[in-house]
C-alpha cells in the first residue's frame, strides 16, 4: 500500500504528468510514456538538455497517437503550406499551440542541432508561430513535421484560412474572461459577507463575524490562486532569469497582503484585508482587459496600413492596369517587369524567366524557371517582363516581413532611455515598499502593510515603456496615410538624427506627367515604334516609361526574346528577332565624349542603325521651391544624377549657392559620395529612384525611394515616398522630430504619475484596491497622449 502511494507521487520527468508505473525509465528519470522518453533521448544525444534547465517538467505530454503526415509529400499542398521553395531550399511558417514558455521557444529555436537541414528558425510567440528555413536537400516539410510531433509540439494545419488572416478567436482571451468573471464574483460576496466588520458589530455576533471571515479567507483561494495565477507564474519565470519584471512586486504585494490577512483570521486579530485583496486582483484582470482591448484599438496593422501597398500590373479587358495586391485573387493574370517584385505563388505562363530570390534567400544567382511551372511570392523578375497566373490571394503580411528582415536591416548601438531606466525599476520599488513598510511598522502598524502593497501595485514602468512604441506607431501610420511608407519605427529615430539630404535628380526631382521629351533623328515607322515600346516595358526606370507614353504605340503582343538593362546605362532587347538598343550615348557608342553633350539624351538603335535621340527636359515637381527653402535652414542638401548637367543652371537658381551638384553619376560614384560625406561624420537622408542608386540608399542612414509606380522598389531602401507626397517632404520629416518631444512629454506623464502615486501610497492615502484602478489607468492615460499628441502635430503640419 506504501509502496502504491509512492508510485503514485512519481511524476514524468519530461511533461511533469502523473506516472502509473515504472515501465519508462531512462538514466534513472521516471517518464509517463514512451513518447515523453523518445524526446528525452533525442534531446540528450544532441546534448540539449539544458531545455529541463529553464523550467521544470517543460515539455507537452506525448501519450497521443503521433499525427499522420502523409498528406505533406503530396506537392499540391506542400506548394499551399511553403512561404517559399526552389530547389534547394525552403520556408514554411507552422501553427503550434503547445508553445507555453520559454524553454518552448529555446528549444525550437535551437532545433538546428537535432535536425541539420535547418537553417535558421524563429519563434513568434504571442501568435503561437514558428517560422523555418531549411534545406530541401537534406529534410522534407514533412520530416520537419514529424520532427515537431515527436518533441511534443505537433502542428496544426488549416488549408481552409488564408495565410496572414486573422480571426477574432486568434485575439479572444477566454481565459482571462473566466478569470475575471471569478474574481468579480468572489469580490462581491467577500464585501457582502465584510459588511459586519465595516460597521463594527460585535458582542452576542461575534461567532458569525468569526464565521465570515472564515469564509472570506475561502473565497479568497481561487481569487489568488487561479485569478491571479498569471502574475506568480510571470515574476517566478523572470526571477528564474535572474531578471525582475513588473510582475515581481504585484506578485509580492499579493503574497503579503494574503499571508497577512490569513494571518489575522486564523489566530482571531482582525478581518484581515481580503476585501482589498480579491478586489485587487479583481481591478488588475479588469486592467489587463482593458488595456488589451485600448491596444488593440490603437494599435497600427504594419501589414496594410503602415507599410507600402504595393502594387502590380493585372490584366483588366485587353490591357494590364496597376491594381494593389490586396485586391488580387486566384486566377488573376499578373504581368511582372524587370525588377519588380512577384507578389504572390503564381504559374509562370511567359515562355521562361529569371527570378532572382535573394530577397528571400539570400543567394542572388537568378533562376530560370519555365513556362508552366511554380514560382513562390517575394521573388524578383530579371529581365524580360513575364506574365503569371496568382494561386493564392496575396499575404501581404509575408512580403512586408520580408522588407523587415534582418538581412535588410540597419543595427544601431543606441540604448533606448526606456531600456536603461526600466533595467532598475522593479528593484528600486521593492525597496521603497520595503522602507515605508518599516516606517509605518513604528508610527502605524495598521497601515504597514497596505502601505507596503499600495506602493507595489502603484508602480508602473508599463507607461513608460509603452510611451515610444505607441508614438512611433502613431507617426508610423500618419506616414503611411501620406504615401510615405517606413520599414519600421527604427527608422523614425534615424530620422530625426539626419543632417545631409541628398537627392537624386531623374524621378526624384522632377515629375513624371509632366515631363517634355521629343524624338529628334529619323521618323520612326509604327512597326519601330512596337518594337521600342515592347522593348522598354520591361523596364521601370523613370525614363523608360516617359518613352513608352511619348510613343503611343499600339498594343501589340509582341515576341521579347531577350532583355537585359544594365544600371546607368541602357537597355539590350531582341524583339521579333530585332536588335533594340537604347541608352546614354557613352552606352551605345564608346568614341563619343559625353561630357560635351548639354542635354538629357536617350539614343535610339535598331538593328546596327543610329535612328536618333529622344531629347528630355525636366519638369520638377510641383513645389520643389518651397520644398528646398524650407529644409535649406536645417539640413546641408546636395545632388547627384546620373545625367549630365544641362540642367545645372536651373536647379542653382532653385537649390542654394552651398548645395553640391554632382552630374554623370555612376551607381559606384554614388556609393563613394555617401561614405565620403559619412566618413565627416554626416548622416545622410538618400532619396532616389532605388534603381541606380539602390548602393547609395543602403549606405545611407535614411534610404528613400521616390517613386511613382509602388510595385518598383528596393528591397535596400528603409523607406517608399509616392511621388505625390515629395511636396510634403519637410512636414514630414519635421513630424519625425516632433515624436521625439511627444516621447519625452509621455515619459515625463509616466514619471510623474509614478512618482505622485508612490508619494501618496507611501503617506498611507492609498489603499491597494485604489491603486490597483489606477496603474492601468496610467497606461492607458499615456496611449490616449501619445496617440492624440501625433494627431495634433499632424494637424498643425497640414498633415
Amino acid at each position: 500500500m506504501i509502496k502504491e502511494k509512492l508510485v503514485r507521487k512519481i511524476h514524468c520527468f519530461h511533461c511533469g504528468d502523473a506516472c502509473e508505473d515504472f515501465s519508462y525509465v531512462k538514466n534513472e528519470k521516471p517518464f509517463c510514456c514512451l513518447g515523453c522518453q523518445t524526446v528525452y533521448e533525442i534531446l540528450s544525444e544532441n546534448n540539449l538538455c539544458q531545455y529541463y534547465d529553464l523550467e521544470q517538467s517543460p515539455g507537452a505530454t506525448q501519450k497521443a497517437d503521433s499525427a499522420l503526415f502523409d498528406f505533406l509529400d503530396n506537392e499540391e499542398v506542400a506548394n499551399q503550406l511553403l512561404d517559399f521553395s526552389n530547389e534547394q531550399q525552403g520556408r514554411v511558417t507552422f501553427s503550434i499551440p503547445n508553445i507555453h514558455c520559454s524553454s518552448c521557444i529555446w528549444l525550437l529555436e535551437h532545433l538546428e542541432k537535432m535536425e541539420a537541414g535547418i537553417i535558421d528558425a524563429q519563434v513568434n510567440f504571442t501568435q503561437k508561430k514558428y517560422k523555418v528555413h531549411f534545406n530541401k536537400n537534406e529534410t522534407s516539410l514533412r520530416q520537419l513535421a514529424e520532427l515537431l510531433d515527436r518533441i511534443g509540439y505537433t502542428p496544426v494545419f488549416n488549408l481552409e484560412v488564408e495565410k496572414g488572416e486573422e480571426k477574432d478567436y486568434q485575439i479572444f482571451d477566454k481565459k482571462l474572461l473566466i478569470k475575471m468573471g471569478i474574481a468579480g464574483f468572489c469580490f462581491g460576496n467577500v464585501m457582502l459577507l465584510s459588511f459586519p466588520d465595516y460597521l463594527g458589530i460585535e458582542g452576542a455576533d461575534q461567532d458569525f463575524i468569526q464565521l465570515f471571515r472564515g469564509l472570506n479567507v475561502l473565497l479568497s483561494l481561487p481569487v489568488v490562486f487561479y485569478a491571479g495565477s498569471d502574475y506568480f507564474i510571470s515574476a517566478f519565470k523572470s526571477l528564474k532569469q535572474r531578471y525582475a519584471n513588473i510582475d515581481v512586486p504585484i506578485a509580492l504585494g499579493i503574497s503579503a497582503l494574503f499571508l497577512r490577512s490569513t494571518y489575522e483570521v486564523v489566530w482571531g486579530i482582525g478581518p484581515g484585508y481580503f476585501d482589498s485583496l480579491v478586489g485587487l486582483i479583481f481591478f488588475l484582470l479588469i486592467g489587463k482587459w482593458f488595456q488589451n482591448r485600448t491596444y488593440q484599438a490603437l494599435s497600427f496593422d504594419r501589414d496594410y496600413k503602415s507599410y507600402f501597398p504595393l502594387a502590380v500590373l493585372k490584366k483588366m479587358g485587353s490591357e494590364f492596369k496597376p491594381v494593389i495586391v490586396k485586391e488580387l485573387k486566384k486566377g488573376d493574370e499578373l504581368l511582372i517587369r524587370n525588377t519588380e517584385l512577384v507578389p504572390t505563388d503564381a504559374i509562370l505562363i511567359t515562355e521562361k524567366a529569371f527570378i532572382d530570390y535573394s530577397f528571400v534567400t539570400g543567394e542572388s544567382e537568378p533562376v530560370e524557371k519555365n513556362k508552366g511551372q511554380y514560382v513562390y511570392a517575394g521573388g524578383r523578375v530579371v529581365g524580360q517582363q513575364a506574365a503569371f497566373i496568382s494561386q493564392k490571394a496575396v499575404s501581404q503580411s509575408y512580403l512586408t516581413s520580408l522588407w523587415n528582415e534582418g538581412a535588410y536591416q540597419k543595427k544601431t548601438a543606441t540604448q533606448r532611455l526606456v531600456d536603461r531606466v526600466s533595467q532598475y525599476f522593479t528593484i528600486t520599488i521593492v525597496a521603497i515598499a520595503i522602507l515605508g513598510g518599516v516606517f509605518w511598522q513604528v508610527i502605524d502598524p495598521s497601515k504597514t502593510w497596505l502601505v507596503f502593497t499600495s506602493v507595489l501595485i502603484i508602480a508602473c514602468p508599463c507607461a513608460l515603456a509603452l510611451s515610444t512604441p505607441f508614438t512611433s506607431g502613431s507617426i508610423l501610420r500618419l506616414f503611411g496615410k501620406h504615401k510615405f511608407f517606413l520599414k519600421n519605427t527604427d527608422v523614425i529615430e534615424e530620422l530625426q538624427k539626419i543632417t545631409t539630404i541628398v537627392f537624386d535628380k531623374t524621378g526624384t526631382l522632377t515629375e513624371t506627367a509632366a515631363r517634355q521629351l521629343n524624338f529628334e533623328g529619323h521618323p520612326l515607322t509604327v512597326t519601330e515604334k512596337d518594337w521600342v515600346s515592347t522593348a522598354i516595358s520591361s523596364s521601370t526606370h523613370p525614363l523608360s516609361r516617359y518613352i513608352k507614353s511619348f510613343l503611343k504605340a499600339e498594343n501589340r503582343s509582341l515576341s521579347l526574346t531577350h532583355f537585359q538593362e544594365i544600371p546607368g546605362k541602357g537597355i539590350l532587347a531582341t524583339v521579333e528577332g530585332h536588335q533594340v538598343q537604347l541608352g546614354s550615348a557613352s552606352f551605345l557608342f564608346d568614341s563619343i565624349d559625353v561630357s560635351q553633350v548639354n542635354r538629357t539624351e536617350v539614343h535610339l538603335m535598331i538593328d546596327g542603325q543610329y535612328k536618333g535621340i529622344f531629347v528630355a527636359k525636366n519638369a520638377y515637381r510641383k513645389g520643389l521651391q518651397e520644398v528646398v527653402n524650407s529644409l535649406k535652414s536645417r539640413f546641408k542638401l546636395a545632388i547627384l544624377s546620373g545625367d549630365n548637367a544641362s540642367e545645372m543652371e536651373q536647379l542653382q537658381n532653385i537649390f542654394p549657392t552651398s548645395a553640391q551638384m554632382l552630374f554623370q553619376q555612376k551607381p559606384e560614384n554614388k556609393l563613394t559620395y555617401i561614405q565620403d560625406l559619412q566618413a565627416d561624420d554626416e548622416r545622410v537622408l538618400m532619396m532616389g529612384d532605388g534603381l541606380n542608386d539602390a548602393g547609395a540608399l543602403k549606405q545611407s542612414r535614411v534610404g528613400v525611394a521616390v517613386t511613382e509606380d509602388i510595385s518598383a522598389f528596393s528591397p535596400a531602401c528603409d523607406a517608399i515616398m509616392a511621388g505625390s507626397a515629395f511636396a510634403k517632404l519637410n512636414a514630414l520629416l519635421q513630424l519625425a522630430e516632433k515624436g521625439k518631444r511627444i516621447i519625452r512629454w509621455s515619459i515625463i506623464i509616466s514619471l510623474v504619475y509614478n512618482v505622485a502615486g508612490i508619494s501618496f501610497a507611501l503617506a498611507g492615502l492609498l489603499t491597494p484596491l485604489l491603486a490597483a484602478v489606477l496603474m492601468p489607468l496610467s497606461s492607458i492615460t499615456v496611449v490616449a497622449f501619445t496617440t492624440s499628441a501625433v494627431k495634433w502635430m499632424g494637424y498643425k503640419l497640414k498633415l
